[in-house]
């Protein structure tokens, strides 16, 4: 799970399970796989830092690293 921040200054836990897609807009917007879209204060890169730190420690990363969806 990773921690972030809506833009009303409200913290929340995401599933890092469920991203799909990460982008700037310029906000950064997560995309979900069933679809939904959530806006959040943190930058694309610090969501991907987070989420490659949850891999790890889920002990997932070197699956993820396997099937070439790493980070370059």
């Amino acid at each position: 799970m990773i921690e972030l921040t809506n833009f009303k200054g409200e913290t929340f836990t995401l599933n890092a399970y469920y991203i799909e897609r990460i982008q700037s807009f310029p906000d950064t917007t997560i995309t979900l796989v069933n679809g939904k879209k959530l806006v959040v204060r943190e930058s694309e890169n610090e969501v991907r830092d987070l989420s490659i730190k949850f891999y790890q420690t889920a002990g997932i990363n070197s699956w993820q690293e396997k099937v070439g969806e790493h980070s370059e």
